[in-house]
């Protein structure tokens, strides 16, 4: 039986080879001696190596639209040319050097009130302060998610900046060829936080009533299919549930790709949590897989599950009873950045490799 796992998806213009992707996955290596969020050889590395491992689509790692927009100061952006020359750089060597067709996507992503934070194998927790690089962050409100610093509340003309941000990013993304384009609308980031009702509690136009609160998250993706090809696909990253009571939940979500979809995305990525401290996550194998199957059905666009997703069956099982359309590998593909090739091989589907690896397809088990 032909697997469905590896079956092409188009989207748009964009046939992606097969189904199982790279998840977005920030690596905190960007160096102040190669430039304020200029990537380096070590995501050339790290994003090349699933390339020629098999991976059909490699979401990279987020990508602030202005620098106050980045998780921590050696988070990647792409809202200058030297950023956009690196990135450029990683994007020719995966389409160079992908097992199969690998395509490239650029995730865009501004923190809000989880930025200026130290990166998790700095030895340090919380906000940064100045003298160590840090700077002000900003939030739907001054509500500091718990630890960090309290974030100064947007004004409107910050907010309308954020959008252009966006905007000029998924601009710069398109001229150095990526192939794709995703919003991170998800883990308690910018987004996320004029989301959900647990830290946007704006009385204004961006807060209030549900359609306040999705209101920057729609602005943003309009802004975004405005400015890139017609031909190019879409995506939107989502949190699906707060996992805190009088949070986002699954409804809310569906309502919310619903309308995205309207506007123009075309896949929604389905993760979850990120919002607030206090979260009560119940994590096991495939955890989310669920909420991605409700967004697709109940919002009729189609959905990539992520978390927890680690077995070639697994994964099979995802995508051929149709409770979404592609997977995304995050865990598993650091543990293996070849775990395409030994998934095509345990589901009994044969894939192509690169050639200085050819002398290693496996003939009597892997």
């Amino acid at each position: 039986m032909p697997s469905a796992l590896f079956s092409p998806l188009q989207l748009r213009s964009l046939t992606i080879a097969h189904r199982g992707w790279v998840s977005p996955m920030c690596q905190y290596s960007c160096l102040p001696e190669t430039g304020e969020g200029v990537p380096n050889d070590w995501h050339l590395m790290h994003l090349g190596s699933f390339a020629s491992g098999g991976a059909a689509l490699i979401m990279s790692e987020a990508a602030a639209v202005n620098p106050a927009g980045r998780i921590s100061p050696r988070d990647a952006g792409l809202y200058s040319d030297e950023q956009a020359a690196a990135w450029e750089r990683i994007v020719g060597f995966v389409h160079a050097h992908g097992a199969v067709d690998c395509k490239i996507g650029a995730q865009l992503a501004h923190a809000g009130r989880k930025a200026s934070t130290y990166w998790p194998f700095s030895g340090k927790s919380g906000t940064v302060p100045p003298a160590d690089g840090g700077w002000p962050t900003v939030g739907p409100t001054t509500d500091a998610f718990d630890g960090y610093a309290a974030p100064a509340a947007m004004t409107e003309e910050e907010i309308l900046g954020v959008v252009a941000d966006f905007a000029a990013a998924a601009q710069r993304a398109v001229s150095i060829g990526f192939d794709t384009v995703e919003i991170h609308g998800a883990h308690g980031y910018l987004l996320h936080q004029f989301q959900s009702p647990l830290i946007n509690t704006r009385s204004d136009a961006w807060g209030g009533d549900e359609a306040g609160r999705n209101r920057l998250m729609l602005a943003v993706v309009d802004a975004v299919r405005a400015v890139i090809p017609d031909s190019m696909p879409l995506l939107l990253r989502i949190s699906a549930s707060d996992w805190a009571d009088g949070g986002v939940d699954v409804e809310a979500s569906v309502r919310l790709a619903r309308a995205a979809a309207e506007r123009g995305v075309d896949l929604v990525d389905v993760s979850s949590g990120g919002a607030v401290a206090h979260q009560s996550i119940k994590a096991v194998p495939g955890y989310q897989a669920g909420f991605a199957e409700r967004v697709k059905h109940d919002a009729g666009v189609p959905t990539g599950a992520v978390g927890l997703l680690t077995s070639p069956t697994q994964a099979e099982d995802i995508v051929a009873n149709g409770r979404a359309d592609a997977v995304f590998m995050a865990r598993a593909a650091l543990r293996d950045p070849h775990w395409w090739l030994r998934a095509a091989y345990e589901i009994g589907h044969e894939i192509s490799w690169v050639p200085q690896y050819e002398r290693a397809i496996p003939r009597h088990g892997f």
